[in-house]
């Protein structure tokens, strides 16, 4: 079964697994919001199988608000289930030349959802409420704003409230930019409670991004891991991307 993603494949840093793909995704209406922060730091939180990436000298976190669709291969979807917001929070790596995402954190309102990916991707999601609408353009005014507020409702008490719009027309970041080094990358890494390190792939077309403004009204996403963000943001926003997933493979396999 083919995945519209997969038609094309010649950006992609490293060649397609060689498996098929388990998970058909949509991302949509994604702000990028990073920040500048110490690898120093990053070093104390990460685990060492993995490289912190840097750009320029510079490491980055990210906090990026996006609705997200997903179903497994083969089913049909289900809107109230598979259909949701979500809340991340990453920083940049690399293990074995390929360079991905490591989340500290991910949000989310679906109890079985986050049963799906801790159990099948150990990563570290957290039951929240959300508030997300999107409010029309006005004439002259350009791009509608959405209006975005995670509430987290289990571990510690976390709390993102932002409006963000795109402000710019549709580009796909050259390489070697910035904008190329945060958004396209082609796996996640995650850990075990054993500690045992592992990497899923993704595909999907380059980023369509267009640059946006955010205004910040709450930001205690990242205070359970000690970190103030502090000053703006910088934004890109992206519309949509249709995203095929595969499953984890243990990094000691050797893949």
């Amino acid at each position: 079964m083919s995945h519209r993603s997969l038609e094309q494949i010649d950006h992609r840093p490293y060649s397609l697994p060689t498996g098929r793909w388990r998970f058909d995704q949509v991302w949509s209406e994604l702000a990028f919001l990073h920040w500048p922060v110490s690898t120093r730091w990053l070093r104390t939180r990460v685990p060492l199988g993995l490289e912190i990436d840097e750009f320029d000298g510079t490491a980055w976190i990210g906090v990026v608000p996006f609705r997200l669709r997903i179903r497994l291969r083969g089913l049909p979807a289900i809107p109230r289930v598979q259909v949701f917001p979500e809340l991340n929070v990453r920083t940049y790596v690399t293990a074995g030349g390929r360079p991905g995402v490591w989340f500290f954190s991910l949000d989310a309102p679906s109890p079985l959802a986050i049963w799906a990916a801790r159990r099948w991707f150990h990563l570290p999601y957290f039951r929240a409420r959300f508030e997300v609408r999107e409010q029309p353009a006005t004439s002259g005014d350009g791009a509608g704003w959405i209006h975005y507020h995670s509430t987290r409702l289990e571990g510690d008490s976390a709390e993102f409230g932002v409006r963000y719009r795109p402000t710019g027309p549709l580009v796909l970041a050259s390489p070697g930019t910035l904008d190329h080094f945060l958004t396209e990358r082609y796996c996640l890494y995650s850990a075990d409670p054993a500690g045992m390190l592992y990497r899923a792939d993704v595909h999907h077309a380059p980023w369509p991004l267009q640059a946006g403004e955010a205004e910040i009204a709450t930001n205690t996403i990242t205070a359970p891991l000690g970190l103030e963000l502090e000053g703006a943001p910088r934004v890109a926003f992206s519309r949509r991307v249709d995203v095929a997933t595969w499953p984890l493979e243990s990094l000691a396999s050797g893949r």
